[in-house]
């Protein structure tokens, strides 16, 4: 089976048409579609969406000639409507489906008779075109090929790269003002009491490693209920995270700092509005999720929210424990993306699976930053309107930049880990893009940058000769001065 997404070109009547386009999914072995709409042939559309096209007796004779035809599907083969609908002079069968689009699968071989276009369409695709376009409409079929690179790449190449760097840097931050409390006793208390990071070691993230891979698969076999259980952790830690990277700005401004009292504590009142526009956003989010017009970007922010504030506060204790992580994840990417396609019933991968809603369901993971792909194609129109890039992906491998950071503060060594783990964060997101661009699928980006950060982290200290500092990580800070 070859199965490639089209495109059918819708156009209304009237003075001015309105003319829109709609996803279509055809075999490339029974027909070949145009590349573009030059020199391109309308025909009109015929609704017979009440009947499946199974037996000649379910259509008036003369409805069908000359026209494009769109029945539902049914339990007949393709091949079964195909050629009732040439007998009876059609010129194009579209088959509407109410589940979510498939390939079409019956052999070449039993089509070789068939000469007219065969397409499957969404149902709620032919209910919008006769409300948007009106009851006569013209139609035409071509399938332009699909981009070697979409600019969204490069926003998300912007967003991920800066969301690490300024995540590792955040961590460093903090660090530097956790060794200068330890250095000064009259600060220790003070900032003990402020110190809200978390501390991973290697039982935590093979426990962690372990409770993402039963998540994802209990998303993959109960995603219509667990997937709202995501959407309101996301709310809420979105919201939160939101919360501490403004704070974090706020604090820096010197004025605007009146308090009130309440509950036994005194809190700043720009600090309560600040509370009140997080969740006011998530709630946004929430209610207008599948808007695809606009909530991307409320979802982006509070994604990028969300990664920052996971680097910043998770503290990796050593090198032994990213490399621990960071391989771990690294099987995990590979085996659900790449390997589980030969367990599936359907041989699909499982990431892939959830990432997209299994069985066509319409609530998508907020898990991932996504920015609407900027080249038009067919795969526009179908399932990927959005280039994405899951947090995973950010987080993990930021980790390591934030623990480079760490070392580097700890170490006096001019953020040489820092950069140097940064550039090979960025490098391993252009080496994900140029792999997916030349096989055209979705890639599990981790495969790419754990070797490249994890590599350069390991030459930078080998060449400084300090891997065992390194490895071992903060034991030696006790005697850090300012």
């Amino acid at each position: 089976v070859t199965a490639h997404e089209g495109i059918l070109h819708a156009s209304g009547s009237g003075v001015s048409p309105l003319t829109k386009d709609y996803c279509i999914i055809y075999n490339s072995n029974w027909i070949s579609l145009p590349k573009s709409l030059d020199n391109a042939t309308f025909t009109a559309l015929e609704n017979l969406t009440s009947v499946v096209l199974c037996n000649y007796s379910e259509v008036p004779s003369g409805l069908m000639k000359d026209k494009a035809v769109v029945v539902m599907r049914g339990n007949c083969t393709f091949l079964e409507k195909a050629r009732i609908a040439q007998t009876l002079g059609a010129k194009m069968l579209l088959i509407a489906s109410k589940l979510r689009l498939s390939p079409l699968s019956d052999n070449k071989t039993d089509f070789e008779d068939v000469t007219l276009p065969v397409a499957l369409i969404r149902y709620n695709d032919i209910v919008d075109m006769q409300l948007t376009l009106g009851n006569e409409v013209n139609v035409t079929l071509y399938s332009p090929p699909l981009p070697e690179f979409d600019c969204s790449m490069v926003v998300i190449f912007i967003i991920a790269v800066f969301t690490v760097a300024l995540g590792g840097y955040w961590s460093g931050v903090a660090e530097l003002e956790n060794l200068k409390a330890i250095a000064s006793p009259g600060e220790r208390e003070t900032r003990r009491k402020k110190e809200e990071n978390v501390t991973f070691t290697p039982v935590t993230v093979i426990l962690f490693v372990v409770i993402c891979c039963v998540m994802l698969v209990l998303l993959y076999f109960f995603y219509k209920w667990l997937v709202y259980v995501i959407i309101s952790v996301f709310c809420l830690a979105s919201a939160m995270s939101l919360y501490n990277c403004l704070a974090a700005l706020i604090g820096e401004i010197p004025f605007g700092q009146c308090r009130i009292a309440c509950c036994n504590k005194n809190i700043e009142v720009r600090l309560i509005f600040l509370a009140v526009f997080c969740i006011a956003a998530a709630v946004i989010w929430a209610v207008f999720r599948n808007e695809d017009r606009w909530a991307w970007i409320l979802q982006d922010i509070l994604g990028v929210a969300f990664c920052l504030n996971f680097i910043k506060t998770l503290k990796m204790p050593n090198f032994k424990s990213c490399v621990i992580l960071l391989g771990l994840l690294l099987l995990y990417d590979v085996f659900f993306v790449f390997i589980t396609p030969f367990i599936t019933k359907n041989g699909a991968s499982i990431m892939v699976e959830v990432a997209a809603g299994p069985f066509g369901n319409s609530e998508k993971l907020p898990v991932v930053i996504r920015v609407p792909r900027l080249e038009y194609s067919a795969s526009t129109l179908c399932d990927m309107p959005f280039s994405l890039l899951g947090f995973g992906d950010i987080i993990v491998p930021g980790l390591l930049v934030a623990y480079c950071r760490r070392f580097d503060v700890q170490t006096r060594s001019s953020s040489i880990y820092y950069i140097s783990c940064t550039i090979a964060y960025a490098i391993g997101m252009v080496l994900t893009f140029i792999v997916l661009a030349l096989m055209k699928m979705g890639q599990p980006a981790l495969l790419y940058l754990v070797p490249c950060t994890l590599i350069t982290s390991s030459l930078v200290a080998w060449r400084r000769k300090e891997m065992k500092k390194f490895w071992k990580g903060s034991s030696y800070q006790v005697g850090w001065m300012p």
